[in-house]
């Protein structure tokens, strides 16, 4: 017997777009493989992404206040989708103005958005992402998390809730200096919900790095080896944890942040046992972030048992012409809905034109063309 798993089906069906971004009133129907979304830059491709990815999980992949995704001098966005899953249909929404997001889910509130988050999971492959092999951690924890959300929901909580208590510590450290009493109950919570964020990414941290491994080895050079390590930006037991926080409070108040904790969590990337950064090559570091990704999108589909969707923008314009071909040849395996933006459609390798639906975008309006 296989030891693959057997993922079911996702995919959405129909979408509404109300006020969001450039795009006025979008309402789509969609192929069940792939989607190419053509139109020059700046036309509102990437909007109609960023769309999909909020109503799939409640979050843009490129802002961080919900006031940023409504249109310019509006007041209220709503993207609302029809997904279906294994032959079931659902609705889910989301309703964004300044300051506050409303999801549901068959007209009902979830009961957390850790929960709505998960409950059609999407990966997301955009040019600024190059940056996951040779750019700051902070895109490499970003993919953690992502991980630890679907591997374990209340990771969200928790990183959420060390934020909190590194924020309140870094305030009294400026306002109150050193040797405020309360300063220890502040790191004893960061330490507490910092240990379990870096517990949550460690986890996360082990299938990435395997299958990005095993990825990189079809993708990359065959004759290179991709070691994928978790590098904890705190120690893992909770007393040196604490005495490095105490110890700190002085170049803390003047740093003005934690020298220690999960917020400086990294991957280390290896080739053949020595750091990408210093070693690989452009196309090297091109044929990592395929494999990151790649990995990414095996994890997550197994972790919540479905085949997850699959957001591509632009992607094939920083890639060469063996990475792209790399690209294809992948999605062409994959079992699930695509979508992808080009200025390019002819440079879309899908394969067979059935499993295809080609729309054109300008001006944030969208047509179907095929």
């Amino acid at each position: 017997m296989s030891d693959v798993p057997v993922l079911r089906e996702l995919a959405v069906r129909e979408l509404q777009v109300r006020s969001f971004r450039n795009i006025a009133r979008a309402d789509l129907v969609f192929g069940e493989r792939f989607n190419v979304l053509s139109g020059d830059n700046g036309q509102g491709k990437t909007n109609l992404l960023e769309a999909l990815y909020t109503v799939a999980t409640s979050r843009s992949f490129r802002a961080t206040r919900p006031g940023e995704l409504v249109q310019h001098d509006g007041e209220v966005a709503s993207v609302r989708a029809s997904v279906e899953e294994s032959g079931d249909l659902r609705e889910q929404q989301v309703g964004l103005r300044a300051g506050a997001r409303q999801v549901k889910i068959d007209g009902k509130r979830p009961s957390t958005l850790a929960d709505y988050a998960v409950r059609t999971p999407a990966v997301i492959f955009h040019p600024g992402e190059v940056s996951l092999s040779m750019g700051a951690g902070s895109e490499r924890r970003r993919l953690l998390d992502r991980l630890s959300l679907y591997l374990d929901p209340s990771s969200m909580a928790e990183l959420e809730s060390y934020g909190r208590a590194l924020r309140s510590r870094q305030k009294t450290l400026e306002t109150r200096g050193t040797s405020a009493p309360e300063l220890g109950e502040w790191e004893a919570l960061a330490v507490r919900h910092g240990l379990a964020v870096m517990r949550a990414r460690a986890r996360a941290a082990e299938p990435l790095g395997r299958m990005a491994t095993l990825a990189f080895a079809r993708i990359g050079a065959p004759d290179l080896t991709l070691d994928i390590r978790y590098a904890p930006g705190a120690p893992v037991d909770e007393d040196t944890y604490l005495a490095a926080l105490a110890a700190r409070r002085e170049s803390d108040r003047h740093r003005g942040s934690a020298h220690v904790g999960p917020h400086r969590d990294d991957l280390s990337l290896l080739l053949d046992g020595r750091p990408v950064r210093g070693v690989a090559s452009q196309g090297q570091h091109r044929a990592i972030v395929l494999s990151l990704k790649s990995a990414e999108v095996q994890v997550v589909g197994e972790s919540r048992g479905v085949h997850p969707l699959l957001l591509l923008d632009d992607v094939s314009s920083e890639l060469d012409p063996a990475r792209t071909e790399a690209l294809f040849s992948f999605l062409r395996d994959q079992a699930g809905q695509i979508f992808l933006t080009t200025t390019r459609k002819e440079l879309i390798a899908t394969g067979s034109t059935a499993s295809r639906v080609d729309f054109r975008v300008q001006n944030g309006t969208l047509e179907r063309t095929s």
